[in-house]
């Protein structure tokens, strides 16, 4: 009879401390804290811009914003998605100021029609293969007009596409509306290459780490064309360092990530 409840009581503590080691391993096992996510978007693909092919290279994932209508539209954007980045419709839309000639074909302007709004944005996500979202080229005129922007998300809700505001204009009213008409969205926070010099780039690259600090989410814009290869030149000297501190994510993946 002793020796039975000598067994019992054995039994019974190792018991116990297999499940005190289980769930300190188990507790150790959590993350104190969820990491950080950083999404880079590349704008202005399309036209065999400077620096298309050291973005491309670049060892993480991407948001591409191809122009539609442009001389290699369809191979940079064939080429995004075999490399696994987000290809998104860079729609051109007018500026309250800047060159007509930046536009592009196809752009949104404020004379135009509804009917004809809406056509130009469809044939525009026609043009631009395996799209999934689209983010405004200028348009600070645009984004700003609830009227015409109404029209846009319509077509991009009706697609089933993203909606990236590239905020150009703190007065867009682009995420109250897809909030209000529920299309998935998100909004650019800084702008990598608004000045075309390294210094200014690696500035807003360490305006990216400072924030990281404190936010948990950072997207940001950068270009090919004029800034395109210096642009992707910071980029990878700061990918190892942004890496130890955050994920990089495409915007799909981040929208994905908030509704959950």
């Amino acid at each position: 009879m002793y020796v039975m409840k000598r067994r019992v009581c054995i039994s019974l503590l190792s018991a116990v401390f297999l499940f005190l080691c289980t769930s300190a391993l188990t507790y150790a096992a959590e993350p104190i804290s969820p990491k950080k996510v950083v999404a880079f978007v590349i704008d202005d693909f399309g036209n065999n811009m400077a620096g298309t092919e050291e973005m491309l290279a670049l060892p993480v994932p991407l948001t591409v914003a191809v122009m539609p209508f442009m001389p290699s539209t369809k191979q940079d954007a064939e080429l995004a998605h075999e490399k696994g980045h987000d290809v998104f419709v860079h729609m051109p839309m007018v500026p309250n100021k800047g060159k007509k000639s930046w536009l592009g074909p196809g752009a949104i302007t404020a004379d135009l029609s509804d009917e004809e709004i809406k056509s130009r944005v469809q044939k525009a996500i026609d043009d631009v293969p395996h799209a999934i979202g689209m983010n405004n080229h200028m348009g600070s005129k645009i984004t700003a007009n609830e009227h015409i922007m109404r029209i846009i998300m319509g077509v991009v809700k009706e697609r089933g596409l993203i909606f990236l505001d590239s905020k150009t204009t703190d007065k867009s009213v682009a995420i109250k509306l897809a909030k209000e008409m529920g299309v998935p969205y998100a909004e650019n926070q800084i702008f990598l290459d608004d000045v075309y010099s390294v210094p200014h780039i690696t500035q807003q690259m360490e305006k990216i780490c400072k924030r990281m600090n404190t936010m948990p989410l950072t997207v940001a814009i950068g270009h090919v064309g004029p800034p395109g290869k210096k642009t992707a030149s910071v980029l990878r000297q700061y990918i190892p360092r942004l890496q130890k501190e955050a994920e990089f994510i495409t915007i799909s993946k981040l929208v994905r990530q908030s509704l959950h």
